[in-house]
């Protein structure tokens, strides 16, 4: 469990389960926030669970302070190179790291990035693991990796692949750049460019606004997405049958075909069990 002190947190707006990275100044990652990371993804694995009586219907993702994370902290790379052993300490870094990432991504419920200034290195590849980016307008980021010699390795350039596609994953990460919410938008990494003025609240209203939706069909959708994406899409043919047709057997779908013809459309509720 999470506590409040910890530099990565969750908190609860309702059914939105809000994870929060609060190490000042510059949030950067090191070995107290990765241990803190990966106890906030068990803890979201646990909220999100069908049989959580209390379940999160939405995972948001925020940071505090002027930047979302200035990267990590070298020191931490150092130690490594430096120490014993450093090819297979390295490995079961990205090991445990990747994992976090996966866990995220795996979620059943729709998640949410928002990404308010700069988000450099791990906060940017945790936020491609996002189902939504969301960035206000003065937002940019980079995987700047290659300033100490290393590929972005909790699982960047994959999912930047998937997203913007190979020359545009190649590219960002070759030149380490900077690049800004308007371009990656255009990029297809980040989905939408909010206004910075009131882009807290924004990005808390967007995540309530998935979580009211009907939750078991949101995973269906995840599901087939990522079936899509990384096996074709005939392969997500092959899977939709079962996947959406478990759908007539929830209260979402039959609560909502029922508002649907007694009331009209707009006022389906869903219970996401």
């Amino acid at each position: 469990m999470t506590t409040m002190d910890a530099p990565v947190r969750i908190e609860r707006d309702g059914d939105v389960a809000v994870v929060v990275f609060d190490n000042p100044p510059l949030n950067l990652f090191d070995v107290p926030v990765f241990n803190a990371l990966e106890n906030a993804a068990a803890e979201l694995v646990a909220l999100t669970d069908p049989a959580h009586p209390g379940r999160a219907r939405a995972v948001l993702v925020e940071a505090r302070g002027k930047v979302v994370s200035g990267g990590v902290d070298v020191s931490f790379f150092h130690d490594i190179a430096e120490g014993p052993e450093p090819m297979r300490r390295g490995a079961d870094l990205w090991t445990r790291l990747l994992r976090v990432a996966q866990t995220l991504e795996d979620l059943p419920v729709p998640t949410v990035f928002a990404a308010h200034g700069l988000t450099l290195t791990a906060a940017f590849e945790l936020a491609l693991a996002c189902d939504i980016l969301l960035a206000a307008e003065k937002s940019s980021f980079g995987l700047v990796e290659i300033v100490v010699g290393l590929t972005p390795s909790m699982g960047g350039p994959q999912r930047l692949a998937e997203r913007a596609g190979p020359a545009r994953a190649k590219e960002l990460i070759f030149t380490g750049e900077r690049y800004p919410a308007a371009v990656l938008e255009r990029w297809n990494v980040v989905n939408r460019v909010l206004p910075d003025e009131g882009f807290a609240e924004a990005a808390r209203e967007y995540a309530h606004r998935v979580a009211a939706g009907p939750t078991v069909a949101h995973a269906a959708t995840k599901k087939l997405v990522a079936t899509a994406v990384r096996e074709g899409a005939r392969a997500a043919d092959a899977v939709l049958p079962e996947i959406s047709g478990a759908l007539f057997g929830t209260d979402d779908l039959r609560r909502a075909v029922a508002s649907f013809l007694t009331d009209g459309p707009g006022k389906a509720t869903y219970s996401g069990r």
